[in-house]
Order: structure tokens, then C-alpha cells, then sequence
């Protein structure tokens, strides 16, 4: 078993190289098909969001496995491998799984300690698992860093106060708009991003009893018709943008169109606030300078964020616990599941032999009754397991180590086991 995982985030590379690279859900699949096309790679998760892209898989040698995985983004992502290459970060084995477990944890996002990063490495396990992308190695590795993702956020306050980019956000408005009872809100793109932040706008409205007037603009229109039918707001045209802005009281804005898309021109009366979420930007930074307008962006989200960075930062210690003892735990359940088909074949050779020297005996036992035969049976039985508890446990204990790979190959010579 070799884990890696190969991928580029908000650190790494720059907003545009990140947006290109990135990969739609619809195309993760084409992804999927292409890295486990390799001889060299066993299974695969590609975890894609608005801050990162990675692969992480299970590879019979690293550098091929690498080659593979790289080569496959560039495929199908489109873009030359020399446009990004420089920007990717490789994690190998025990790296690339506390890299996992600190992802799931939150320690690796934008707002430390968000909680949307889980959910979205656990979509990204179940698609590829359904997709049969995954086996037993990826299984373990993603189960157990969800659930100690999951332990993190209830036995820290590592989550606590703004949480993600989208609560941000909506912590952004409702500093400048206190009440959002008849504000009409337009919010520009409903993928991720826009999802979230239209979902959070609509439960403090609900919380609070306001009426939001929630329009939704999206380029490919069944989207922004779907997103608002299940939120309650109404789906406005993108020909229709520069009306809608001009009427709103506050715009969203979060696509991955990678140009402006709303400038000073499409500046209504005033006062407008907007926020834009994209990278790189959907808003004209022009617009911040107009009286009509305030503009805020995502360094002004990450000010928000760092407000109550201290107090989260605080929690890491505790945090590093909880994830400490998730990898103690999955180390275990890994040791386990690779010297599990030794142990069987050492227990039952030692039950064979029993077995036959119990039949070499059996006529020297023909008085015994039949309860009798039942406790030489299951005396025999107590004395196997117990010359062979000590060097199960051994191998158990010391499994996944040089010292273990050295006993196993012994036990294995030994005894004639292939």
C-alpha cells in the first residue's frame, strides 16, 4: 500500500491556476476513469472545491503514481501540465494521511476550523466508493479520517463563531444590513459558493422573521430555477444582470466565469453593497470606489474570519489530540488488515496439526465417552490458542513496521506459508 495525495490549493497556487485546474462534479467522474486508467494505481478519490483540488490514491510505486495523477488533470482539466506543475504538493504515505485527516479536521481551510470541508470530503469518498473507484485501502483511510473529522467539531470549539466562506459572508452583510426584512438580495452564481450563502441568507431570514426578496442569476438557468424553488426565491436572467443589480440591495456574487462580469455601469441609485466571492474576481474594482457602492471582497472575508482566529487558534492543541488518536486508531485497523491472512494461515496449519494428532489418538481414546471427546477436543483447542497468543499479538503490535515486515517474512519461511 503506498497513499498519495497530489493536488494544488488557496496556498499553492494562484486563483487563476486553481480555477482552471479545478474540476466540475460532472467531470470528476471522466477523472476517475482516467487515473485508475494507469497500471500503477489502485484507487482514487478526487476531492474538488473552491480552494482545492486533490487526488489522493493508492499506488503500487509513488513516481509512477505521480506521473499518472498529473498527467490525468491535465487531461481532463485541459490545461498543460507545465502551467501548473510547479504549484503541486505531494504527500507520500504517512504524510499524505495526516494530510487527509488535517483537511477533514479543518486545519487546512481558508476560515480555520469551517465545517463545509468535511461534508465535501465525504461526497468526495462516496462518489468515487459508488463509482467503485475505492477499495479497502481508500475505505479505511476516508472513514476514518470523517469520523475523526466529525469527532474534531464535537469534542473542540474549533468550529465555533464564523465557521466558512459563506457564513462569512452573511456575517458581512448583516454587519452592514442589520435587518434583512425587504432587502432584495441577487445573488450570481449557485454553485458551492452561491448555494451556501443563498442557504445561509434564507435561515436568518427565517430566523428573524424577515421577508428576503431572493433572486438567483446563474448562467445555465434550470440551476438558478432549482436553487430557488428550494429556497423560496425567484431565478432572474443573465441578460438581465445589469437591471437586477441596479434594483438590488445587495449583491453576491460567486461564479467561475474569470472575468468581470458586473462593473460601474450596472451601479444603480445606491446605496448597493456587494460582495464578491469569485476567483479570480466577478466585480469590477472600480465599483469600490463609486459613492453608490461598497464592495467588499475575499480579503475583506478573511479580516471577518480572523476575528475570532485567536480563540480558534487556541483549540489546535486540542485538536492535533483528536487527530493524533484518529491515526493511532486507523495505524491499528491498517496493521490489523495486513497481518489478518498471515495469522489465519498460522492458526489454521496449528489447528491441522491438531487435528491430526487428534485422529492419530483417537483409538487410544475409544473408552472415553462422548463428553469426554468433547473435552479433549476443546482442551487441545485451549492449548493452540495459547502457544499462539503471544506471537499473534506480537505481530498484530509490531505489523506495518520494519520490525513487523522482518517477523513476517520469518513466520512466513518457517512455517512454508506463500
Amino acid at each position: 500500500m503506498t497513499v498519495v495525495a497530489l493536488g494544488l490549493n488557496y496556498r499553492s497556487a494562484p486563483p487563476s491556476v486553481l480555477g482552471d485546474v479545478a474540476l466540475a462534479a460532472d467531470v470528476i467522474p471522466k477523472a476517475l476513469v482516467e487515473i485508475l486508467d494507469s497500471p500503477f494505481i489502485n484507487e482514487a478519490v478526487v476531492l474538488s472545491t473552491c480552494n482545492r483540488i486533490e487526488v489522493y490514491v493508492d499506488a503500487e510505486r509513488f513516481h509512477e503514481g505521480y506521473q499518472a495523477v498529473r498527467d490525468a488533470l491535465s487531461l481532463v482539466s485541459g490545461v498543460g501540465v507545465d502551467d501548473f506543475v510547479e504549484h503541486l504538493y505531494v504527500h507520500y504515505h504517512d504524510e499524505a494521511v495526516q494530510h487527509l485527516f488535517e483537511v477533514a479536521a479543518g486545519l487546512d481551510s481558508v476560515v480555520l476550523g469551517e465545517h463545509e470541508i468535511l461534508g465535501q470530503v465525504r461526497l468526495a469518498f462516496e462518489s468515487a466508493r459508488a463509482g467503485g473507484a475505492t477499495g479497502p485501502v481508500l475505505n479505511a483511510l476516508f472513514q476514518h479520517a470523517l469520523s475523526t473529522g466529525k469527532r474534531v467539531r464535537s469534542d473542540t470549539s474549533i468550529g465555533e463563531h464564523t465557521a466558512s466562506l459563506s457564513h462569512a459572508a452573511v456575517e458581512l452583510v448583516l454587519e452592514r444590513t442589520p435587518s434583512l426584512h425587504g432587502q432584495r438580495v441577487v445573488l450570481v452564481g449557485a454553485g458551492e459558493v452561491g448555494s451556501s450563502v443563498a442557504t445561509a441568507l434564507v435561515k436568518v431570514a427565517a430566523d428573524t422573521d424577515a421577508v428576503l426578496d431572493l433572486i438567483i442569476v446563474n448562467r445555465t438557468p434550470e440551476k438558478a430555477l432549482a436553487l430557488a424553488h428550494e429556497l423560496g426565491g425567484r431565478p432572474g436572467s443573465i441578460d438581465q444582470l445589469a437591471r437586477l443589480v441596479a434594483e438590488a440591495d445587495v449583491v453576491v456574487s460567486a461564479t467561475a466565469s474569470g472575468v468581470a462580469l458586473i462593473g460601474v455601469e450596472h451601479l444603480g441609485d445606491g446605496p448597493t453593497l456587494l460582495l464578491d466571492l469569485a476567483m479570480p474576481g466577478d466585480i469590477d474594482p472600480a465599483v469600490g470606489e463609486d459613492p453608490r457602492a461598497s464592495l467588499l471582497d475575499l480579503s475583506s472575508l478573511q479580516t471577518l474570519a480572523n476575528r475570532g482566529i485567536e480563540r480558534r487558534q487556541a483549540e489546535v492543541p486540542a485538536v492535533r489530540v483528536v487527530i493524533a488518536d484518529g491515526l493511532d486508531r486507523y495505524r491499528n485497523a491498517v496493521r490489523a488488515r495486513e497481518v489478518e491472512p498471515l495469522l489465519g494461515s498460522l492458526h489454521r496449519w496449528a489447528d491441522g496439526v491438531r487435528s491430526v494428532e487428534l485422529d492419530r489418538y483417537r483409538n487410544r481414546l475409544g473408552q472415553l465417552d462422548v463428553t469426554q471427546l468433547e473435552a479433549v477436543e476443546a482442551l487441545t483447542r485451549a492449548v493452540v490458542a495459547k502457544l499462539l497468543h503471544a506471537p499473534s499479538a506480537e505481530l498484530r503490535t509490531a505489523a506495518g513496521t520494519p520490525r513487523g515486515d522482518r517477523l513476517a517474512e520469518v513466520t512466513r519461511e518457517l512455517f512454508g506459508f506463500s
